[in-house]
């Protein structure tokens, strides 16, 4: 099968798109599928194709007010001749841009069949960059996109409902997983812990994202200063980059900000620390809620997206009412002071995702890719039939 995949963010970006849509794209090759992948040029690395894939770099422009993050301009026409000259069996777009727009018209016009990705709320994101009037058509503009496929991929029931809602009917459920071999307990590193001035039980709080309004990380750090009033040695790590790092870096210069990790890296600061505070509500999942749970390391969150999902209040992790700023604070700094809680309440994490598996989300992936292509294959034969 050759599966088209468009999308607007791609490696070398760091974000929870970027990383899931790559999982895709990998997870279909190593089943023996081709990929197209079309995505914007990046300015700083040239756009390498992994083997078992075709990549088409087209123009792209930076994202106004959000330093880092780019789009792709409309590209339909030259997507129609290349689609039409190697023509995919289904096409996969995961970011609603003008790019990703312009795929759907020109999948729609070739009679591909489609398939949309709802990941990132910009309905929510635009509040948080003074022009909060623009949240209506911003949310009008979404839901008119993914009406033009014939399915929506989200990651959970609760956003199915939420689209259900906004008159988007075929959705489907496709669930998220980590890799449980890179996001274990045992990458907690004595020596880096000691890099932030913390002992084997000095608690460490960590947060891992886009340093961003729209993260609202100023709760991490007022649940940090409360866990300190409890804790007076306590540390607090953030790890990620944007237009917010400077500004926070400035105000508090005890909190460590350790920029964009990857990998192996990023494993050994989620093992490493002692609980994982999360306080965003503008996201469709949240990846970095299962990576801090595979790394045996507690989350505190709003119950919304993955947190909703996956914690059992108080077993696994704890969960507050949403936009409940100082529960969260307060349920934070306590489950912090707290070091033999920290640690039973992560084991249960760790184990709480035994069932969960990149595999299946990828097995699961290709089939919904399959069915979509067969059904339009079968379509088209009944038409030359009629």
């Amino acid at each position: 099968m050759r599966v088209g995949i468009v999308t607007e963010t791609y490696a070398p970006d760091v974000n929870g798109v970027s990383l899931t849509v790559q999982s895709l794209a990998r997870g279909l090759v190593r089943r023996g599928h081709t990929v197209d992948l079309i995505r914007p040029i990046h300015p700083d690395t040239p756009a390498m194709a992994d083997a078992g894939m075709d990549v088409l770099a087209v123009e792209g422009a930076a994202v106004p007010r959000y330093a880092g993050l780019r789009f792709g301009l409309p590209s339909r026409f030259r997507l129609e001749r290349r689609w039409r000259s190697d023509r995919p069996d289904a096409i996969y777009v995961a970011t609603e841009g003008p790019l990703g727009w312009s795929a759907v018209s020109a999948a729609r016009r070739l009679g591909i069949p489609v398939a949309t990705g709802f990941h990132t709320r910009f309905d929510f994101y635009v509040g948080h960059y003074g022009f909060g009037a623009l949240t209506p058509f911003v949310r009008n503009y979404l839901a008119r996109f993914h009406r033009r496929a014939q399915t929506t991929l989200v990651p959970t029931g609760q956003l199915a409902g939420e689209l259900n809602d906004l008159g988007v009917h075929d959705v489907r459920v496709l669930r998220r997983a980590v890799d449980p071999q890179r996001f274990h307990p045992e990458r907690r590193n004595d020596d880096l812990r000691t890099s932030w001035g913390a002992g084997p039980d000095t608690p460490v709080m960590l947060s891992v994202g886009r340093v961003a309004p729209e993260k609202n990380l100023h709760v991490v750090i007022d649940a940090y200063r409360a866990l300190q009033r409890r804790v007076p040695g306590a540390r607090c790590v953030i790890v990620g980059d944007g237009p917010g790092r400077a500004a926070l870096e400035a105000a508090h210069p005890d909190v460590i900000f350790a920029g964009v990790r990857r990998g192996d890296d990023l494993a050994a600061y989620y093992a490493s620390a002692d609980l994982f505070v999360f306080p965003s509500l503008t996201e469709t999942f949240g990846n970095v809620v299962l990576e801090a749970m595979a790394s045996g390391t507690p989350v505190v969150a709003y119950a919304e997206a993955a947190a909703r999902e996956f914690i059992r209040n108080g077993q696994n992790g704890i969960r507050v009412a949403p936009g409940n700023e100082g529960g969260l604070i307060e349920r934070a700094a306590a489950l912090g002071a707290d070091i033999h809680a920290c640690r039973a309440m992560g084991g249960a994490a760790r184990l709480s995702l035994a069932g969960s598996s990149p595999d299946s989300v990828i097995a699961e992936f290709e089939s919904i890719m399959q069915s979509m292509a067969e059904e339009s294959v079968h379509e088209r034969s009944t038409a030359v039939a009629a």
